[in-house]
C-alpha cells in the first residue's frame, strides 16, 4: 500500500491554491502538494496581478511549484524563483492540453509533439535548481502519437527525478476513462494521475509498477480525500472546512475577490446533497462575507453540517 507521501495533490489551474493547500494540509500533513501551474513569463515579469508568483512555500510543507512555458531560459530563471520561495520541488507542464497553453503558447501538451524543446527546457530546468525536478505529461498527443515513453526516456537522461503520466492524450482532454499503462522496467518513477477517487484504485495501480498516485479533480469539494484514500479515520465536520476555506481565500485574496471565486468551491462542496441546486443560486447571488457565512451555515445546518 502507499504510503502518505506517495499520494499527490494534483496541480489544479484555478483551483490549487495556497487557499486550497492550507485547508488539504490540514488533513494531509505529509502529503506531495503541487501548485496550480505558474507562468515562467509571469512569474519572471513579476507581474502584481498574479498573487501566486509572490507566495511564500517555505512554511506549505512538501509542496512542488509547477511552471509551464516554451522559453528556455526563462524557464529556468522561474525555477530559480520559485526555489528561492521554498518549494520542494519543481515540476514542468508537459500536459495541459487547453488551447491557449498547448496550441497558441506552444507549452503544456505542446512540449510532447517537440521533444527536443522539451529536452532543451529539462535539462536547463534540472541545473537551474539544486532541488529535484519532475514532469507532468500526457500518453501523447492523440491515439496515434502515444510516446510518452520516449519523453519519460529523455526526462530521465536530462536528470528529471519522476514523472506524472496522465492517462489520457491531449486530444481526448478530459474525457473518457483514463488507461494506466505497465510502466515496469521505466527509468525512473511513474506517478499515475487521472480517474483516481478511491482506494480500489490504488491496488490496481501499485500492481502496474508506479510509484505513487496523484489525485486531481476528486478533491473537489473534497479536500480530506487524500487521507480518506488512505483509511484514514477522520471526524469531519463539512460546515468548519468550508468556512476555514472561505477564510483563507478572504485572507489571502481580500473579500471582493474572494465572493465570487469560492462560489465554485461551494458547489462542489455541496454537490450531490438535497437542495444543493437551491443552495448554489442563493450562493451566485452573493457579494459579502457576512451573507455568504449565514448562507453557508443555514444549508448545512440543514443537512447535519456532516
Amino acid at each position: 500500500m502507499f504510503s502518505d507521501n506517495q499520494i499527490f495533490a494534483a496541480p489544479l489551474a484555478g483551483i490549487s491554491d495556497k487557499p486550497f493547500r492550507r485547508v488539504i494540509r490540514q488533513f494531509s500533513p505529509n502529503a506531495p502538494l503541487v501548485t496550480e501551474m505558474i507562468s515562467c513569463h509571469s512569474l519572471v515579469g513579476a507581474h502584481k496581478n498574479c498573487l501566486r508568483n509572490f507566495d511564500d512555500y517555505s512554511s506549505e510543507g512538501n509542496v512542488g511549484a509547477q511552471i509551464f512555458g516554451a522559453d528556455v531560459e526563462l524557464m529556468a530563471d522561474a525555477a530559480r524563483i520559485l526555489e528561492n520561495q521554498g518549494a520542494k520541488w519543481i515540476d514542468i507542464n508537459m500536459g495541459c492540453p487547453v488551447p491557449k497553453v498547448a496550441t497558441r503558447a506552444g507549452a503544456g501538451a505542446h512540449l510532447m509533439r517537440d521533444h527536443k524543446l522539451a529536452e532543451k527546457i529539462m535539462y536547463a530546468v534540472v541545473r537551474a535548481v539544486k532541488i529535484p525536478v519532475s514532469i507532468k505529461t500526457r500518453l501523447g498527443w492523440d491515439d496515434e502519437h502515444k510516446d510518452w515513453k520516449d519523453l519519460v526516456n529523455i526526462a530521465a537522461d536530462c536528470g528529471i527525478k519522476f514523472a506524472t503520466l496522465h492517462g489520457r492524450t491531449r486530444a481526448q482532454l478530459y474525457l473518457g476513462n483514463a488507461v494506466w499503462p505497465d510502466v515496469h522496467n521505466i527509468a525512473i518513477p511513474i506517478i499515475a494521475n487521472g480517474d483516481i477517487k478511491s482506494s480500489d484504485v490504488l491496488e490496481q495501480i501499485q500492481g502496474l509498477g508506479y510509484w505513487g498516485a496523484m489525485i486531481g479533480r476528486g478533491l473537489l469539494g473534497r479536500p480530506w480525500l487524500l487521507a480518506e484514500i488512505l483509511g484514514e479515520k477522520l471526524d469531519l465536520n463539512v460546515t468548519d472546512v468550508v468556512l476555514q476555506h472561505l477564510h483563507y481565500a478572504i485572507e489571502y485574496y481580500g473579500e471582493r475577490t474572494a465572493i465570487p471565486m469560492f462560489r465554485k468551491h461551494a458547489a462542489w462542496y455541496s454537490a450531490g446533497m438535497p437542495n444543493s441546486a437551491d443552495f448554489r443560486i442563493r450562493v451566485n447571488r452573493i457579494d459579502n462575507a457576512d451573507a455568504l457565512i449565514v448562507a453557508i451555515r443555514d444549508f448545512w445546518g440543514i443537512m447535519g453540517a456532516k
